[in-house]
């Protein structure tokens, strides 16, 4: 009986952060020689960081690469290693997995099908290497196998299905079933958006089944580059069952996720799969290494335990529901992106509404989260460059204090309502807040242009001027704060705001990092209540958000007699947002998404507002789509983001669907 014990370790990379990459790539291996493995896949191009964008393509940032490779051989010995990074060749780059055995480059296996969709750009950086075509690459004098290609590494087959390559219907781990390998790594950079564990655990369980193999797939983790969250989960599965599942959305710098194969069971479930043809096949593509020993492993102490491993922990490695996977996501990028800008602390306008204290709610959750994980001194560690504020700090409420600072800004319009709920709910927090009466400023630039244009500005004619003014005297105030305190401002906008303006530009969008603008305002007002009734799993529920729940969701911006509330200014939430889904995602014309609209709500509101509702839509996203380029970044947290860098492209200037709403028009 062979038994074999292998893992997938998903790591924190940062783009071209070079030791604190391979300080990870060297910690993990370490353990993973404690551990007694033998076999460990580190994720798709861990060692210069998945988002280096451009840099790809720069000369210094490759021969760096190389040099940091050089840098990991060593420390693998005894060991299988698997450690993406990309590779130049020939004019073009190549994204490639690397496979080391016992202190020893075998070859680079290159990416065959690139991720060139939604948030996906690796066509302009990479070139898709052809299938079955195997060539040598000289490095640092020494010639080593690139392309297409399998490993025997004594008489054990080791192949490669990179990423996007598992997600396309003619994989490459079919080819490789028939050439009976007996272990299929999947390095990965696969971005988090709700509900994706699900598909990630079928093709991993399926390939190990179809292929007969033991299948590896792990994943980055953490907010790498700035708008895209990696949530780790490694899983490993064997003739169809998982074996093991590593935990998702981590604060720690690598997790490994391992289990114990035996490998003459593997190839009992290839020989249900692989035919007596394909065994006859040329085997011209295999890499072998025969020298290589591995090591004994006992049964009754060194083979796992399918249960327990599953169990451990499951609830982590497992699907969430919705809201529990928005704020563990949420909670681990704010945490990456503040520790990896170095800024010191966040600043929010809270303005008493759901939006703003959704994204202060989120930020303790990141210092009660991150604590939980890693250990107060390990979190402090995290922020080494502000020890002098975090010194004897342990509670959460402490910490907020130093890295959370809300502001009131109060007009003649704003209220006592949202007044109380915002400083009732940053004391509830514990973080700091403070109070701008900022009147005076708005009514002295409503009296110098007042006095310029010869005529008084008045609501009758001004609304949206008058408006704005106000939201828009709002910035330069909190971005000093932000400035003298050295930390990130955070705008408050969500994605249902973003889709249609409804957002001041330099106003309630000044900020360098916008948490919330990937979700719409529907999901945001029930995620509020279910953390004041429920919250997360192993955390305890906030009350204090009663506070904003109770109301009603307003600008604020017009005279307290106007009775301002958003849907009344736009349309009801779900219907935007329902509405949203149908143009945006899902492409369709404003006559198709009237007919959805009508079949959809056609017991909630009149037939003629959903007509006027859709037509206010999309003339609303046309013409401020040059706000959405305006927009601070945002975290990609499902597939129906409206950022115009990542996922949804849109000309600034256009038709503006005037031949299509006249068509809508005209429908009864």
């Amino acid at each position: 009986m062979k038994l074999i014990k292998i893992a997938g370790a998903s790591l924190n990379q940062t783009p071209f952060d070079w030791q604190n990459n391979v300080d990870n790539i060297i910690n993990a291996i370490n353990q993973a020689k404690k551990e007694n493995i033998t076999l460990l896949c580190f994720p798709e191009l861990c060692l210069t960081g998945y988002g280096c964008e451009d840099m790809f393509h720069s000369n210094g940032f490759l021969e760096t690469s190389i040099k940091m490779l050089m840098k990991i051989v060593p420390e693998t010995k005894g060991m299988i290693i698997s450690v993406g990074l990309p590779i130049f060749y020939k004019k073009s780059v190549f994204n490639t997995a690397c496979l080391i055995v016992d202190g020893q480059i075998l070859g680079f296996v290159a990416k065959k099908s690139l991720a060139g969709d939604g948030i996906h750009y690796e066509p302009r950086w990479f070139k898709p290497w052809p299938p079955n075509v195997l060539t040598e690459i000289e490095i640092e004098g020494q010639n080593y196998p690139l392309g297409d290609m399998y490993f025997d590494i004594a008489g054990i087959k080791i192949g490669f299905e990179i990423c996007e390559e598992a997600w396309i219907s003619h994989r490459p781990g079919s080819e490789l079933a028939t050439k009976g390998v007996d272990i299929i790594l999947n390095p990965s950079a696969s971005h988090f958006a709700f509900s994706k564990y699900d598909i990630r655990k079928d093709f991993v369980i399926e390939g190990s089944r179809a292929f007969g193999v033991a299948y590896i797939y792990t994943n980055l983790m953490g907010c790498e580059s700035g708008r895209i969250i990696f949530d780790g989960g490694t899983l490993i599965a064997s003739g169809g069952k998982l074996m093991a599942a590593g935990k998702r959305l981590s604060f720690k710098d690598f997790l490994i996720t391992s289990t114990t194969i035996e490998i003459d069971k593997v190839r009992m479930n290839q020989s249900k799969v692989s035919s007596f043809h394909a065994e006859l096949k040329t085997d011209d593509s295999s890499i072998k290494f025969h020298d290589f020993k591995f090591p004994e492993i006992k049964l009754e102490s060194e083979l796992d335990n399918v249960e327990a491993n599953l169990n451990k922990d499951h609830w982590e490695s497992s699907n969430f529901r919705k809201e529990e996977e928005f704020v563990r996501a949420e909670a681990l990028a704010l945490f990456d992106y503040l520790r990896k800008s170095y800024s010191k602390g966040f600043v929010v306008s809270l303005s008493g509404g759901a939006d703003s204290s959704a994204v202060a709610t989120l930020i303790y959750f990141m210092i009660e989260m991150a604590k939980k994980e890693i250990g107060i001194e390990v979190f402090k560690s995290k922020f080494a460059y502000m020890s002098d504020k975090l010194e004897g700090l342990s509670e959460t409420k402490e910490i907020m204090k130093v890295l959370l600072t809300c502001v009131y800004q109060s007009t003649a319009n704003s209220g006592d309502v949202t007044h109380h709920a915002a400083k009732g709910l940053a004391e509830g927090l514990g973080a700091d807040f403070l109070d701008f009466n900022i009147n005076d400023i708005v009514k002295s630039y409503v009296e110098i242009v007042s006095n310029s244009i010869g005529r008084k500005l008045n609501w009758k004619h001004d609304d949206i001027a008058l408006q704005n003014i106000q939201a828009r005297s709002r910035g330069p105030g909190i971005w000093l704060l932000a400035n003298e305190r050295q930390s990130i401002l955070l705008t408050t906008s969500n994605r249902s705001e973003a889709a249609v303006g409804y957002a001041t530009m330099d106003g309630d969008t000044c900020g360098g990092l916008c948490p919330i603008g990937g979700i719409d305002k529907n999901f945001l007002r029930s995620w509020l209540k279910w953390v004041q009734t429920s919250g997360p799993d192993g955390f305890h529920n906030l009350p204090i958000l009663s506070l904003i729940n109770e109301q009603e969701p307003t600008a604020e911006l017009r005279p307290a007699g106007n009775k301002q509330t958003d849907e009344k200014d736009l349309m009801p939430y779900d219907v935007l947002d329902a509405i949203e889904r149908a143009a945006i995602r899902d492409k369709r014309t404003p006559v198709e998404v009237f007919l959805l609209m009508k079949g959809k709500f056609f017991n909630q509101y009149p037939i003629e507002d959903l007509k006027l509702w859709v037509n206010k839509f999309f003339k609303l996203w046309c013409i401020n789509q040059w706000k959405r380029e305006r927009y601070a970044p945002s975290f990609h947290l499902d597939d129906e983001n409206l950022d115009p860098k990542t996922w949804c492209r849109f000309p600034i200037l256009s038709g503006g669907y005037k031949k299509e709403l006249q068509e809508l028009s005209e429908i009864e």
